[in-house]
């Protein structure tokens, strides 16, 4: 293995343990929605009771992954927004897949259903990864002196 490889198969590991922490959160997060949602059955309707378990979800799942996925430092209400961004275009994608595949077959089997459900899903899971990691919790670098562009004295004179 040469020195380039080495340093890009080191360079590799922290985004596929990222990947792997941000697969067990969210599906962790994904299991105990499902455990709330028979919970409630019955209680209130399940158009409400969806809606209060994916914000309540969204907000649990954006904390882990910032916290443990990514273990960023960054939180507050912006990156709670940009991650709810994340999960409407999920969303989005998943409902397109499902609407493509029923202009396809207006009757698909439950397999099939469920294999195009859970491919869109997989999919928008590594968009969401994606975008969240360079994104939503990327490394802030703060602007030091000598890394802030300058004006020179020519430029300054130009715009004068």
């Amino acid at each position: 293995m040469t020195s380039k490889s080495r340093s890009q198969h080191r360079s590799s590991r922290p985004a596929v343990a990222a990947f792997v922490r941000f697969v067990v959160c969210g599906g962790g997060v994904g299991l105990a929605s499902s455990a709330v949602l028979l919970l409630l059955h019955g209680s209130m309707p399940m158009a409400l009771a969806n809606a209060l378990v994916t914000v309540v979800s969204t907000l649990v799942a954006t904390e882990l992954h910032g916290r443990v996925s990514f273990r960023s430092g960054r939180g507050g209400w912006g990156v709670h927004l940009q991650s709810a961004l994340t999960v409407a275009v999920s969303y989005a994608f998943t409902t397109a897949a499902l609407l493509g595949l029923y202009a396809v077959q207006s009757s698909p089997s439950a397999l099939t259903e469920q294999a195009v459900y859970l491919s869109a899903s997989s999919l928008a899971g590594i968009g969401r990864f994606l975008v969240l990691r360079a994104v939503v919790f990327a490394e802030r670098r703060p602007q030091t002196a000598s890394s802030a562009p300058s004006l020179g004295k020519a430029a300054v004179a130009m715009a004068a």
